[in-house]
């Protein structure tokens, strides 16, 4: 029986062969599997499920900062979704259906699909699980993909995978599993087996979420703290509050209740919280 913890060296072993011209052990059979979950993912991208109106706690957004949640649950506009976020979701679906297909070329086992699970309530489906695992398939950027490959993801973690797959595990009763992520630039693969002390109680996490929605005023913590710009004493918000669609209210007490200040710099707009000496660039907010 194959052992997760040697899943891409086990993929890539298997590929071997591959390279040096020797056809990869397919059936005409797992070729069809393939292709009818491929034709599954190219549905359900094209016809999505109509989605539910207003906020719901999901395994999916439990791990994000609490005042951001605070904010999401508030919120009277829907997050619009572009074309290329479609395109993205479109691609990394199909990503997961081709490591999945590796996976089992590999003598892995996968099961448990999308399989739903609940915790105190809140539900979530789980990408699959690897030789009894449960494993998140993650599609990642070469920066993004570090984080997983160098093991830093508890340092930074906005999306709040961390207390996703912590739920998942709850609910299945392991606590051994972990992500499998490519880095859709290069093709690389690594595995990322966080530390039990590196995932949050999802049980406790949920009803600590559950009792901060039911105020009427956010949580005063900020999600990530302010950062300084140069050395006069410029502070700006923190590089995961960029695209936050919140910063501006969730900062509106920043420079002496001005709110926040916008600079346009050759990298893009910088958004200050206290700006003791003027940037010598153009102001924009």
């Amino acid at each position: 029986m194959k052992k997760l913890n040697t899943l891409v060296e086990d993929i890539y072993s298997s590929l071997q062969p591959l390279c040096e011209g020797t056809p990869y052990p397919l059936t005409d059979e797992e070729i069809d599997k393939f292709g009818e979950s491929i034709k599954q993912v190219l549905t359900h991208w094209a016809r999505p499920a109509k989605r539910d109106v207003g906020f719901n706690l999901r395994m999916s957004n439990i791990g994000k900062p609490l005042r951001q949640i605070w904010f999401d649950s508030k919120s009277t506009t829907s997050n619009t979704v572009t074309p290329t976020t479609m395109i993205k979701f479109l691609y990394g679906h199909l990503l997961e259906e081709v490591l999945l297909l590796l996976v089992r070329g590999s003598g892995h086992s996968v099961t448990d699909e999308q399989k739903e699970i609940e915790v105190e309530g809140i539900k979530g489906h789980m990408d699959s699980k690897i030789d009894g695992q449960v494993v998140d398939i993650k599609t990642a950027s070469s920066f993004a993909f570090r984080k997983f490959k160098y093991g830093t993801l508890a340092e930074d973690d906005p999306f709040g995978y961390l207390a996703q797959l912590a739920g998942y595990e709850e609910a299945e009763g392991t606590d051994e599993g972990g992500f499998l992520v490519i880095n859709k630039e290069t093709g690389e693969l690594c595995l990322h087996i966080p530390e039990e002390l590196d995932k949050p109680n999802s049980s406790n996490k949920i009803k600590s979420i559950q009792k901060v929605l039911k105020r009427a005023t956010p949580p005063e913590e900020k999600c990530y703290p302010d950062i300084a710009e140069g050395t006069k004493g410029n502070m700006r918000i923190h590089k995961n509050c960029n695209y936050c669609p919140y910063k501006f209210e969730c900062h509106k007490d920043a420079n002496n209740g001005e709110g926040l200040r916008g600079f346009k710099y050759s990298k893009g707009v910088t958004y200050f919280t206290q700006v003791i000496k003027e940037p010598n660039v153009e102001e924009v907010l």
